[in-house]
C-alpha cells in the first residue's frame, strides 16, 4: 500500500511540474531539439525492464502502449504552434492542464483497480509503457506540425 500511495504522490508532483515546464517553454521559441529530447530522456526509464519484477508479457506491452497512443490524441489536439516574429512558438492551452489532470485521475483509478490483480512492479512497467507510448505519439505529431510550420516560414522568406 505504501508504494501505491508513494507512486501516486510522485505522479501528482510530476504532472504539476509538467504544467509549469510547459507554460515556461511556451515563452521561448520551439525547436526540433526541444520536441525530441523529452522522449529520448524518458527512454532511459526502460532500463527498469532489466529487473524481473518490472517485466510484463507482450499482451500487457501492447495494451499499455495502445492506451498511451489513445490518450496522446487528447494532447495532440491541444498542442498548437503559431508563428511570431519569424519564430515558432507552442501556444499554451488551458485544456492541457485539464487533460493532464484528467489523465492522472484515470491513471490513479486504473492503478487502484489493476493493483489488486497485477504486482506493483508489473503495474509500474505497464504505466511506464503507457506514458512512453503517449509521449512518443504526441511528440511525433508535434514534430510533424513544427516541420510543416518551419517549411511555411522558409517559403515565406523566399
Amino acid at each position: 500500500m505504501f508504494w501505491v500511495v508513494a507512486s501516486t504522490v510522485v505522479a501528482i508532483i510530476m504532472a504539476t511540474a509538467m504544467i509549469f515546464i510547459r507554460l515556461k517553454a511556451s515563452r521561448k521559441p520551439a525547436s526540433i531539439k526541444k520536441i525530441i529530447l523529452p522522449p529520448i530522456f524518458m527512454s532511459t526509464g526502460a532500463l527498469m525492464f532489466v529487473f524481473p519484477e518490472f517485466q510484463v508479457n507482450w499482451v500487457q506491452v501492447l495494451e499499455a502502449i495502445s492506451v498511451g497512443v489513445f490518450f496522446s490524441f487528447f494532447l495532440i489536439k491541444t498542442s498548437k504552434f503559431e508563428i511570431q516574429d519569424r519564430d515558432i512558438y507552442l501556444v499554451p492551452s488551458k485544456a492541457f492542464v485539464i487533460i493532464l489532470f484528467g489523465l492522472l485521475i484515470i491513471r490513479i483509478v486504473a492503478k487502484l483497480l489493476i493493483g489488486g490483480t497485477v504486482s506493483f512492479g508489473e503495474t509500474s512497467g505497464m504505466f511506464f509503457l503507457l506514458a512512453f507510448g503517449m509521449i512518443i505519439t504526441w511528440r511525433i505529431a508535434m514534430l510533424y506540425k513544427f516541420i510543416q510550420l518551419e517549411k511555411q516560414l522558409k517559403q515565406s522568406a523566399i
